[in-house]
């Protein structure tokens, strides 16, 4: 009896966790097919009493959100792949070479993610504004394409690979770049292509930085984009519901694809919790 009350209550709290973590979307969509009065309605209105479908093309037509698609496609897929590329090199270095300070190098590393972004945002603008950078691609991409955390998450794994394995394929005269790539990483793939959809989706999701380094319609990303429904005077509510619903949607899809994989290599990676 105790174990059964015990289980009821475990699948209760994450049950109610769950809800509450996904009602901000509920309340989201739901909001992105209500009126202007439905939505400021006091005591709060949930279902619209006629859904209003026109909002989604009318948000859509409010600014360029194809080319602000592209850009976000663009920045994330490159920002993505360099930053990846680079963590796994470092992951590496730092797990299977040995030289003087190693460890100490990567606790410096390490401290560094105790460092908040937003003190950085001054030292990268004066970073891009010297290499005259601003309003580009490489503004948006280059200060992004690496990570500790990335790569603390990939070194956890690697060093979990046994020794033998080099050994084996010094036997076999693999050098060290060829060890990498043919036993690392594919014994890794998984915590490889959760790092990726992880990033992925930071990318994605980048508001601050893009906003600050863009100042043209041809380099700005969907989430800048948003902004276009803010005003001096109101904001369109409805619209930028709408709007975030669309721009969302490749992530909740991509999240819920690959969700198991995500949990299991954080799982294995011993960084639980």
């Amino acid at each position: 009896m105790k174990k059964k009350l015990k289980s009821i209550l475990t699948y209760f709290v994450l049950i109610s966790g769950g809800l509450f973590m996904v009602l901000p979307f509920i309340w989201m969509i739901l909001s992105s097919l209500k009126t202007m009065p439905e939505i400021m309605a006091i005591p709060p209105k949930w279902l619209p009493d006629t859904p209003q479908w026109s909002n989604y093309g009318e948000a859509m037509s409010r600014a360029p959100f194809p080319r602000y698609f592209l850009n976000s496609v663009i920045v994330t897929t490159l920002a993505v792949a360099l930053q990846t590329f680079l963590s796994i090199m470092m992951a590496y270095a730092t797990s299977r070479f040995q030289f003087p300070g190693r460890n100490a190098l990567f606790a410096l590393l390490l401290g560094l993610m105790m460092v908040p972004y937003e003190m950085l945002l001054i030292t990268n603008y004066v970073t891009m504004t010297r290499l005259h950078w601003l309003d580009t691609f490489a503004a948006l991409i280059v200060p992004n394409t690496a990570s500790v955390y990335y790569t603390y998450i990939l070194r956890s794994n690697f060093l979990r690979v046994p020794d033998s394995y080099l050994y084996s394929s010094r036997l076999d005269g693999a050098n060290s770049w060829k060890y990498l790539w043919r036993i690392m990483v594919p014994m890794n793939k998984s915590t490889i292509m959760t790092v990726i959809l992880l990033n992925a989706i930071g990318e994605w999701n980048s508001f601050m930085w893009p906003m600050i380094v863009t100042n043209s319609d041809a380099l700005r990303t969907v989430q800048v984009g948003l902004i276009t429904f803010n005003n001096d005077t109101s904001t369109r509510y409805d619209l930028l519901m709408a709007a975030a619903t669309i721009i969302i949607t490749p992530l909740m899809t991509l999240f819920i694809v690959a969700r198991k994989r995500i949990v299991s290599a954080f799982s294995h990676g011993g960084i639980k919790g």
